[in-house]
């Protein structure tokens, strides 16, 4: 009755004729069966549409009106309706209900208009109304691109903008790859990578390009620049390759001093991969594990640039493989991918992973973070460092449960993402002590005083005593909330970043370089003018901070090659870097200087007020987590006594006066009692003057009084 009779499929150069019940079957489970399909069923086809579509699908609506032409009767039956829903009729009225009734309706797409169809294409449930509200319920629309029935018009049109998000505008009722022609090319530190035009909001089985997470990719290869120069050649890990721009960059800057291996679940994803190794001249060997066979495009020999392509769960390679160097950056949280990180990674290697749920670890959603993580937080002004503490926490108990320890060697928390690198140390000792550094986080929720809970098991009876602030004595009721458990540690490892920020001058990466110098003094706890590139000291300051380095003496590090126990030399060489790691480490947590400030007072510029800090005797730096964040092991009460110190009021009459009363030098406060007692004594002077005044007054008055008596 007008629908399709036929419809040519190329396969193996021979047209096969489908009848018409086996070409409706196709048409009804085209929209089931198009997620199980891989891309060995994927045909090349031109871009014009083929003449074998639905007769709803027309460019005007004369060429309706001609499939009922086809009817010698002078009446003439709608060719998309049934004959028990609308009868034949005239022209002129048949003209009328193709207008009103399907081409006002339609779904327009290129030309093309997919108007409704109330043919038994789509399969009803039944329904006890009657005909008239079945046949109305079997009203719906047939996708030019993949022959989809969908009901409603919105949905329809739905469904076509997420055709052409993923590219694909060519219609034979099967799964059609995008065009070469669509692809976008996105240009990233010398890399070049294909992306979909919907890079930015893809849908579940598209890749990922997000180019504001282009530090991060910076910041995660100057930390394998720095693990290669240690040693070579190392085996490198990008979990979630999604594009493959980041394995990509490895294999293109560091050559043949790295063996990248990019990974992905997803069938797309890896034929993208792929495809942006060929752009940037990459030779693939691919090493897919649900194919029998082995592909290898190039030599069989090792080559600096050829990249391993795999296609598995990122849990399961990890769990095949060893690597020196890992970096997990999963949609949302990594701690599904901890366990694995850590089976098989070598020891001294670098696990890497970017978390990019902040709404649950910037304490928005508390009950995520504590399903996740297993961590209790709230909103507080260093929001930040405790969510890079608690990424921490998690990343510490999977290490332990493998018997290694971890070293932090960076954590940043930005607007998108919470980047952590940690080196990984084996043996139940390492893994003892960093388990030790866990703990419990005491919170004042009334002044923000904050401090870790002691070690032990015994249970104290007051708490509160371990904070420094009195909140809990001057006000009632309980003040003080317990979070965690959070890393106690270090945040930064300051040789480590000194040779990331060297890598970063040497590839030009300028993005980077503002970042690693700030967090080079913040780690080091110091301000930025005191900061040097090079230091006299940097060598064994990398020692001390327990970085291994390339030495003639190798005695330490043959432990590592033949898997025998450290000796005690290497045990107290261990500890002695450790204490000297423990001295210097940075003051946990920061202040925020606006959050603190005082309420009519005008406070001082953040760089004077670190300098006024510094010269009381404390040790202060700027922070990355928060732009007016001040780190300092000063005490609260110490920090705003400061900051009281040398703010001025904020009303005009004080502004004049501000300078001789806090001028901000101490041999100025010699001056102020004598200022003060010449204003007293002018005071009294004024109430004199303004006495004798009022009494002049009244002895003028009073006579004039008595005379009007």
């Amino acid at each position: 009755d007008g629908v399709v009779v036929s419809e040519k499929v190329k396969s193996n150069n021979v047209d096969v004729k489908i009848p018409e019940p086996e070409l409706e079957a196709e048409e009804k489970g085209a929209e089931e069966e198009r997620p199980k399909e891989s891309d060995s069923n994927i045909l090349d086809v031109s871009s014009d549409y083929p003449r074998d579509k639905h007769i709803s699908i027309q460019r005007h609506l004369a060429d309706l009106e001609k499939l009922a032409d086809l009817r010698e009767d002078e009446r003439k039956p709608c060719p998309l309706c049934p004959e028990e829903k609308f009868k034949a009729c005239y022209s002129h009225k048949l003209h009328r209900h193709l207008q009103n009734l399907h081409w006002k309706v339609s779904v327009e797409f290129e030309g093309y208009r997919m108007c409704i169809c109330h043919l038994s294409c789509r399969p009803v449930k039944p329904n006890l109304a009657g005909d008239q509200t079945l046949s109305k319920m079997g009203a719906h629309y047939h996708c030019i691109i993949c022959s989809a029935t969908i009901i409603r018009r919105t949905d329809m049109i739905g469904h076509i903008n997420r055709h052409v998000n993923k590219g694909e505008t060519e219609s034979r009722f099967i799964t059609v790859r995008a065009p070469k022609s669509s692809y976008e090319v996105v240009k990233e530190s010398a890399t070049d990578v294909q992306v979909l035009p919907n890079h930015s909001t893809p849908q579940k089985t598209d890749s990922y390009f997000n180019p504001k997470m282009k530090l991060n990719r910076q910041l995660i290869f100057c930390a394998l620049a720095v693990l290669a120069g240690e040693r070579k050649p190392i085996e490198c890990l990008d979990a979630f390759g999604a594009t493959g721009i980041m394995g990509l960059q490895w294999a293109k800057h560091l050559r043949n001093s790295v063996k990248v291996t990019i990974n992905d679940c997803n069938e797309n994803s890896v034929t993208m991969i792929k495809e942006n190794c060929h752009l940037n001249k990459m030779k693939v060997k691919l090493n897919i594990k649900e194919e029998d066979n082995e592909e290898t495009v190039g030599d069989g020999e090792e080559n600096s640039d050829t990249i391993e392509v795999t296609k598995m769960d990122a849990n399961v390679i990890m769990h095949l493989r060893s690597f020196d160097f890992i970096h997990l950056d999963p949609f949302g949280s990594s701690v599904n991918y901890l366990d694995s990180a850590f089976r098989n990674v070598r020891n001294l290697g670098i696990v890497s992973l970017t978390s990019t749920d902040i709404s649950s670890l910037y304490a928005k959603a508390q009950h995520v973070a504590l399903r996740h993580y297993g961590c209790n937080i709230v909103r507080t002004e260093y929001y930040k460092e405790l969510a890079a503490r608690a990424v921490i926490a998690a990343v510490t108990r999977a290490a332990a449960r493998c018997n290694k320890g971890i070293e932090v060697l960076l954590a940043v928390a930005l607007e998108h993402f919470v980047l952590v690198v940690v080196r990984v140390l084996r043996g139940p000792t390492p893994a003892d002590d960093s388990a030790k550094k866990v703990r419990y986080l005491i919170h004042c929720q009334w002044c923000e005083e904050r401090v870790f809970q002691k070690e032990g098991n015994m249970v104290e009876e007051n708490p509160y005593q371990q904070l420094p602030c009195d909140c809990h004595g001057s006000m009632p009721g309980k003040t003080a909330v317990l979070l965690g458990p959070l890393w106690s540690g270090a945040l930064f490892n300051t040789g480590f970043l000194r040779r990331m920020l060297l890598e970063a001058v040497q590839y030009g990466l300028d993005e980077a370089q503002p970042l690693l110098k700030t967090l080079v003094c913040e780690a080091e706890c110091t301000t930025l003018k005191h900061f040097s590139t090079h230091g006299p000291g940097d060598e064994n300051k990398q020692e001390e901070c327990g970085v291994y380095i390339k030495t003639p003496n190798t005695a330490a590090e043959s432990y590592l090659v033949h898997g025998k126990r450290k000796s005690e030399e290497v045990l107290r060489g261990t500890a002695k870097r450790q204490r000297a790691e423990h001295s210097a480490e940075h003051p946990p947590f920061y202040y925020n200087i606006h959050r603190h400030s005082i309420k009519g007072m005008n406070m001082p510029k953040l760089n004077k007020f670190l300098n006024y800090l510094s010269e009381a005797g404390y040790r202060v730096s700027r922070t990355h987590f928060d732009p007016m964040g001040v780190r300092t092991n000063a005490p609260l009460v110490q920090f705003k006594t400061v900051l009281m110190k040398y703010s001025t009021p904020t009303y005009a009459g004080a502004q004049a006066e501000g300078p001789v009363h806090l001028p901000g030098e101490i041999q100025v406060g010699e001056e102020v009692p004598a200022a003060a007692e010449v204003k007293v004594e002018e005071a009294e002077l004024a109430e004199d003057d303004k006495s004798g005044a009022s009494a002049a007054v009244l002895t003028q008055s009073y006579p004039t009084r008595c005379a009007a008596d």
